[in-house]
């Protein structure tokens, strides 16, 4: 199975109103959210299952790749690392999953999955990790497919 973490692109740092989950993209943020969403379209199969966070910096992030995806509301920013696994369905999905979401959860996912333990490892702003999971001689792997921010395409 494929877990995609996607770390928003960069948002304002207060709302003008509704609290932190009306926090938009800043300009920067739109590019950076456009830039990512080209390079994903090119590499995501079109079966994958795409979940948001419902703050509205996740969401416009998500919407810059053009296809349809789900509202999780227990995504919503400091999410525990396994809500963020199991609402991925992870390891048993059939299908890729995109999760939209935060820090420092997408950082605490990655860790906990790669190395086994809790630390919180930095995400970016508008950052892909893309984490492959796979039975390999009779065990369970996860490995690094790739890592991609916004700023180097």
């Amino acid at each position: 199975m494929d877990l995609i973490l996607w770390r928003h692109a960069e948002a304002e740092m207060f709302a003008a109103e509704g609290g932190d989950l009306q926090r938009a993209l800043t300009s920067k943020g739109e590019r950076q959210a456009r830039r990512m969403a080209e390079w994903l379209n090119q590499r995501l199969p079109a079966s994958a299952r795409i979940l948001s966070s419902p703050a509205l910096r996740c969401r416009t992030t998500a919407e810059a790749l053009g296809r349809d995806f789900k509202i999780v509301p227990a995504l919503a920013p400091d999410a525990d690392p396994q809500v963020v696994l199991d609402a991925a369905r992870w390891p048993a999905a059939s299908e890729a999953v995109l999760v939209c979401g935060h820090q420092p959860t997408l950082g605490q996912v990655a860790a906990q999955l790669l190395a086994g333990q809790e630390h919180d490892w930095a995400v970016k702003k508008g950052a892909v990790w893309w984490l492959r999971g796979r039975q390999r001689n009779g065990a369970f792997e996860v490995t690094l497919h790739a890592v991609q921010g916004p700023d180097a395409l």
